[in-house]
């Protein structure tokens, strides 16, 4: 990217309205927009661009939303993908930052939430962080500390059936809820 030019964004989902209308908002805030409604159409012009930020749905036709991941850290492993779904669950949060993506967001997220994160992800020269670096993505552990609390407190504390739930023994229940929760 050349000094003072805009930066440039990606936006992919099937919902039309919805990419017209981030597409529009992105613009605005002074940002290059172009936009995919499928997978196969984002990486021909990710290719082309090479954008700085791609905001991709998790459900899109053809090619999904994980799959447009992968794809798009292999061919540019600076770029800051965003992974936007409106079906938002651990696991797949989990892969998609497993497959590279730099941070998650449930719908409905408008531009200035996508622009934080944006922020957030980038360093202070406002290059993105690598898949390898921290990008304000929980670790691990503490998404499965917030996964067996969540359980728990679904079974009313009783250690037992949450442990069946989880698919551990009762023991290794009670010795993860000994610790403190880990930090983010």
């Amino acid at each position: 990217m050349t000094p003072g030019a805009p930066l440039a964004a990606l936006v992919v989902d099937d919902d039309e309205v919805f990419r017209n209308r981030l597409c529009k908002a992105l613009t605005d805030r002074g940002w290059e927009t172009s936009d995919a409604a499928d997978g196969v159409a984002a990486v021909r012009l990710a290719a082309a661009s090479s954008p700085d930020l791609a905001v991709v749905d998790l459900r899109l036709p053809g090619m999904g939303g994980l799959d447009l991941v992968r794809e798009l850290r292999r061919m540019d492993e600076t770029i800051c993908i965003i992974m936007l779904t409106g079906y938002g669950s651990i696991a797949t949060a989990l892969a998609a930052t497993k497959l590279g993506a730099s941070h998650y967001l449930s719908k409905p997220s408008d531009a200035d939430q996508i622009l934080n994160a944006w922020q957030r992800i980038t360093s202070g020269a406002g290059e993105p962080k690598t898949q390898g670096e921290s990008a304000g993505v929980p670790s691990l552990a503490r998404v499965e500390w917030e996964h067996i609390q969540r359980v728990l407190e679904d079974c009313q504390g009783n250690i037992s059936q949450a442990a069946k739930l989880l698919g551990l023994h009762r023991r290794s229940l009670q010795r993860k809820l000994a610790k403190y929760p880990p930090r983010s």
